[in-house]
């Protein structure tokens, strides 16, 4: 796929930056009831990403399809929980290819839509087959499926944000060297993201919708903070083009 060298390139990711994985508590609350479905679902997106670090940390690697199935279970046993059948376990993980979008996400592809100074592109720790499922069937996020040029996955890297490798990989695809990382504008609404596409030398745009600021002290300085921090995805294409001109 070829990409236009003079346009700037965002790279937006899926899951807690288009498409909230809360939205997935409206499927457990049918069996659970929304208070705990609440709690459950925060629980499963914390051992979602911590099996992702844990499995970089052991240079092993699972697709993020079976993360997510096992993410699950655990986060059930640690309630007492059980899905009570095979089937509204599959309707479940059918649902979660069509999360929600946040509610800043339509207007901001809206208008990325009519920039033709900027390419967007889909980046994500998910499968290939998970990543295209969302983009082209979530109800919400179908309807903009055209604005992305590429749904670009570490699938092929077999590794996880924030791992060096996948940040390189985005670059390869499109069309960039290592020496050109700081071509490439990550948007993400997720700390950890940010903070590994700044170590190889991207920018990077954080959404802040809780508006509580930037709090991540990993890294000190320039290189462990976002470049541009927005409470809305509607921000990014104008700020970005901006800073870039």
């Amino acid at each position: 796929m070829t990409f236009d060298d003079k346009n700037i390139i965002l790279a937006f990711d899926l899951y807690g930056t288009l498409l909230s994985t809360e939205s997935i508590a409206k499927e457990l609350a049918k069996h659970f009831g929304n208070d705990k479905a609440v709690e459950v679902a925060a629980t499963w997106r914390k051992y979602q990403l911590e099996y992702t670090w844990r499995l970089n940390s052991m240079n092993q690697y699972l697709p993020f399809s079976t993360v997510t199935r096992r993410s699950l279970q655990h986060a059930l046993s640690e309630n007492d929980l059980a899905l009570p059948s095979s089937s509204a376990t599959e309707s479940l993980f059918s649902a979660y290819d069509s999360l929600s979008t946040f509610p800043d996400v339509s207007p901001a592809l809206s208008s990325i839509k009519k920039s033709p100074s900027v390419t967007a592109v889909v980046f994500s720790n998910g499968t290939q087959q998970m990543v295209t499922n969302s983009v082209h069937h979530s109800p919400d996020l179908s309807p903009f499926a055209q604005v992305f040029k590429d749904i670009i996955t570490v699938e092929e890297v077999q590794k996880f944000k924030p791992h060096p490798d996948v940040y390189y990989h985005l670059a390869e695809k499109v069309g960039k060297g290592r020496e050109q990382m700081g071509g490439i504008w990550l948007v993400s609404g997720n700390p950890f993201d940010v903070v590994g596409a700044k170590a190889v030398g991207m920018k990077a745009c954080w959404v802040d919708r809780g508006g509580g600021g930037w709090s991540d002290a990993l890294i000190e300085g320039e290189m462990g903070t976002p470049d541009l921090i927005v409470k809305g995805l509607e921000e990014v294409a104008e700020r970005v083009e901006k800073i870039s001109s």
